[in-house]
């Protein structure tokens, strides 16, 4: 079986970051699901055409995860809650 490679952007780096230890634990648990199934998420269109989002609860709060996806990497773009999420996922 072949490893795959989870690679971040700077903009999920960032939210990560700033995210308590328990969120985190959500985070981690929903980047394994991506990971194993990364046709989980939504596919997007138009101007986002190709990233994918997982929407998943973290601690009582839905989140969602951008990322693009081949079979060998998993590439985690962005991390937050809806406000102003495509709005800062379209900048990158």
């Amino acid at each position: 079986m072949n490893k795959i490679q989870v690679f971040q952007k700077p903009l999920f780096k960032r939210a990560y970051k700033k995210l308590h230890i328990n969120q985190k634990k959500s985070v981690n648990q929903a980047i394994h699901e991506i990971v194993e199934n990364p046709m989980i998420g939504i596919q997007k269109k138009g101007d986002l055409a190709g990233v994918f989002v997982h929407k998943f609860d973290c601690v009582n709060q839905q989140f969602l995860l951008a990322y693009q996806w081949n079979p060998k990497t998993r590439i985690l773009l962005a991390l937050g809650v809806h406000e102003n999420f495509y709005r800062d996922l379209k900048k990158e």
